[in-house]
């Protein structure tokens, strides 16, 4: 049994309108081609569908039940147009986003329940991994895109580099909490938080207080670890500030520091794999956001 898309529509037509004529007018084909497509239906199937009275057809019972069915998968390609122009707008689908800690406890997350608010039928999934994992699950393609501690580099992937300057947190009620900044000078003989053993962003701390001396009795890989022991006297800190924001009402201030220490991060996309619209909407408006955060001097 051999029943064609044009068939189909040409039954369903008559059956919605009541006749031959008006089916012709809605399908823009004339009566003839109608009536050729309606009887090759009808021997396609053996049923008969319709029961000729003059001028006037009346369909049967086998035509109305047929009718049922047909509604049923019309229904299912109403949906699949519905979710395609939902994909071309954007406001469907799904995303896959890695990222290292300090985003994925931080403004990345807060970035995404925004994000999904506008687009409540859009599956995203944050997963907090290491730099390195981050990078792997974008290549592999496990991940939509992802953002990463820099610097970065491997064959296939597509790398911006967001840089954002480090600032200093220290309780409120630390002598350094009035300075409007901070300089290397004034961390001379500070107990010292220290953050991300192995990481850039060590090394680049690590370079730009070489010659200050310090007592780093506390330890930890995550900016929010370090933000948790200065608010409960561990000492002081250089961190992210989209960390530090995480805790300025839980007894720490941030303070700018200088020289600029990049802090920054990486946002990774595969070459080897498609990226869908909805996922260049998110990377750009992501990045939009954190420029606004420090624009408005929100993150500093």
């Amino acid at each position: 049994m051999e029943i064609s898309s044009r068939q189909i529509e040409a039954f369903r037509a008559v059956m919605l309108t009541g006749s031959i004529t008006s089916a012709s007018e809605a399908l823009f084909v004339t009566q003839p081609a109608v009536s050729r497509l309606i009887r090759s239906l009808e021997e396609s199937t053996g049923l008969i569908l319709f029961e000729r009275r003059g001028n006037h057809v009346v369909p049967t019972a086998e035509a109305t039940a047929l009718l049922e069915e047909v509604e049923r998968s019309f229904v299912g390609l109403a949906r699949i147009g519905a979710f395609a122009q939902a994909l071309r707008a954007q406001t469907a689908g799904s995303l896959r986003i890695a990222a290292m800690p300090a985003l994925a406890g931080s403004i990345l997350t807060r970035f995404v329940a925004r994000f999904s608010v506008q687009r409540p039928d859009v599956h995203i999934t944050v997963s907090g991994v290491p730099s390195h994992l981050v990078l792997d699950a974008v290549a592999s393609g496990q991940a939509d895109f992802g953002y990463a501690d820099s610097p970065l580099d491997r064959a296939g992937l597509e790398i911006e580099t967001i840089p954002v300057a480090a600032v200093a947190v220290m309780r409120k009620d630390h002598p350094l909490a009035r300075r409007r900044s901070i300089k290397p000078a004034d961390l001379r003989g500070e107990r010292f938080v220290g953050i991300g053993p192995g990481t850039f962003f060590r090394s680049r701390i690590d370079m730009t207080l070489a010659d200050i001396p310090r007592t780093i009795s506390l330890e930890t890989p995550l900016s929010h670890i370090a933000c948790l022991l200065v608010a409960e006297g561990g000492g002081i800190s250089l961190v992210d500030p989209y960390s530090a924001a995480e805790f300025l009402d839980k007894g720490i201030v941030a303070k700018p520091f200088t020289p600029f220490i990049d802090s920054g991060f990486v946002s990774l996309r595969s070459r080897q794999h498609s990226t869908s619209a909805l996922a260049v909407t998110f990377v750009r408006e992501f990045r939009e956001y954190v420029d606004r955060l420090h624009d408005s001097r929100v993150l500093r």
